[in-house]
């Protein structure tokens, strides 16, 4: 048991080192921010302060929580120093939340405001930017909050259970950990719907509507339509989403405007359909599949095994 509390001691000591130590380095860095953008920015007015808001959010509060974080850590007091940032980490999930609309705003200043575009310019050329721009910067707190999982998740499994410190490391890991979920939820739900947009934008006309509230994009692939009447395989590009699959086929390449577009052949609905392995059960070349729908069956067909295999499995969970 001693052996097991000193190797826990030794670990422990090393994490909490550790996540000191990074969080100079994170709090450097929020500095660099603060004062060659932040402070400079509000003393020239060179945007207006609903802009720059928008652009850093609570940077600043940010800052002030990492600051007391490390001071408490400084002097081995990790308890009261978690308790006290617990505090401030709906702040990480506010600040992703504006993550998106921040780069939007500084690209749009950068590209219409000729006095912020220069001033960006002269301050990223600073040694202390070390070639760095202010877009790599803002990412810099939801980097952080990700680590800091790792940092606590550690120090809580090299901490004697049945203690206070070690309840109020379970406390700090749950509450870490629900932000963590908040902010990748925010990345997984703008990360679909520039999915939607793009499938969209690659169909010709807006017949075929793939924006849809509650829809998820899933996979897409080419595959071989195998017709009930013996006609020749057709190849087409499948879209599968949460809900639907789309078939397109490509539109004639010496077309005026659609050259590089698709042209949607069919929308299956996926609420009343099965899923079947035909054949590609074995390590053999490629399979089929069979999709059953109230008024149709669709034969899919891949020379790839592990293509065929993946629709599979995809199909099998959307349909479940």
């Amino acid at each position: 048991v001693e052996d097991q509390r000193a190797r826990w001691e030794r670990k422990r000591s090393r994490t909490a080192k550790e996540l000191l130590e990074t969080e100079y380095k994170y709090l450097e860095q929020l500095e660099l921010v603060l004062t060659y953008f932040v402070t400079i920015l509000k003393a020239k007015e060179t945007l207006k302060p609903a802009v720059l808001e928008t652009i850093f959010g609570p940077l600043e509060s940010l800052y002030s929580a990492s600051h007391v974080l490390s001071l408490h850590l400084e002097k081995g007091n990790l308890g009261p120093g978690l308790e006290n940032f617990c505090q401030s980490l709906d702040l990480y999930g506010h600040y992703a939340e504006n993550l998106e609309q921040a780069n939007k705003t500084l690209k749009e200043q950068v590209r219409k405001n000729k006095s912020f575009r220069q001033f960006k310019k002269l301050q990223e050329t600073r040694p202390q930017f070390q070639g760095r721009e202010l877009e790599d910067l803002l990412h810099l707190p939801v980097q952080r909050l990700h680590q800091y999982k790792h940092f606590f998740r550690d120090l809580l499994e090299n901490t004697i259970p049945a203690t206070a410190e070690y309840q109020k490391l379970a406390k700090t890991v749950k509450s870490v950990c629900e932000v963590s979920h908040w902010v990748q939820d925010i990345f997984d739900k703008r990360q679909n719907s520039l999915q939607l947009l793009r499938v969209q934008k690659l169909l010709k006309g807006q017949k075929t509507q793939v924006l849809s509230p509650g829809r998820w994009y899933i996979r897409e692939g080419w595959l071989l339509v195998v017709p009930s009447k013996g006609e020749e395989l057709k190849r087409r590009m499948f879209f599968l989403f949460s809900d639907i699959l789309i078939a397109a086929k490509p539109c004639h390449p010496l077309h005026l405007l659609n050259s590089n577009k698709l042209s949607c052949q069919a929308v299956y609905p996926l609420h009343q359909c099965s899923v079947d392995k035909v054949f590609g059960h074995t390590w053999s070349q490629g399979g089929l599949l069979s999709l059953s729908f109230p008024h149709k069956t669709l034969l899919l067909m891949s020379s790839n095994q592990q293509e065929i295999n993946d629709w599979y499995r995809s199909l099998t969970a959307v349909v479940r």
